[in-house]
């Protein structure tokens, strides 16, 4: 089983976006036509997301010229380059089987409140490699016996104008 695990974690990419069910993403594909590659990118709401590992997948839906159109992808494929996020949904379901029987604005989802686009991605493994190869080439810190904090000081300016105070005095003797 340690085996099949190590190729496996080996197929896995590195860093993989962040996917939920509902929102609307455009999915950049490499494809081979003949000794020809291009990249496709295919635009639509995620109804749903299963599997773990290598095998997770995610299906995508769009409509293309009055028909429905669903494409499923793998998340670790080679193929897949890169998944933008466009716009954040509301869903309450894991599955939005629903939106197939939908045509127009019903077939969307609501988009949430306040939600922010943010391309945010899952770090799956680091590169243990590159840091052990850091690690190797810098010789090793020796920390000090007594630790000490470092006592940071600020420099306040104060950006005060002087001016000229007219006496009080004068006039008070004046008056009595």
């Amino acid at each position: 089983m340690d085996i099949i695990k190590s190729i496996e974690h080996e197929q896995l990419k590195s860093k993989i976006p962040e996917l939920k069910v509902g929102n609307t993403v455009k999915v950049h594909v490499r494809i081979k036509e003949g000794n020809k590659e291009r990249i496709q990118v295919f635009e639509g709401t995620i109804i749903k997301v299963q599997g773990g590992g290598v095998n997770q997948t995610f299906t995508v839906r769009k409509t293309s010229y009055g028909v429905g159109v669903e494409k499923t992808f793998l998340v670790h494929s080679p193929l897949v380059e890169k998944v933008e996020l466009v716009r954040v949904g509301k869903a309450r379901r894991a599955k939005l089987y629903y939106l197939r029987d939908r045509v127009g604005k019903s077939a969307k989802t609501k988009e949430q409140i306040g939600a922010r686009i943010e391309d945010k991605e899952i770090v799956l493994k680091e590169d243990l490699a590159e840091e052990q190869a850091e690690n190797v080439s810098e010789a090793p810190e020796e920390k000090p016996a007594v630790e000490t904090e470092n006592v940071e000081t600020q420099e306040v300016v104060d950006t005060v104008k002087e001016e000229p105070v007219e006496t009080v005095a004068d006039t008070d003797k004046k008056a009595e």
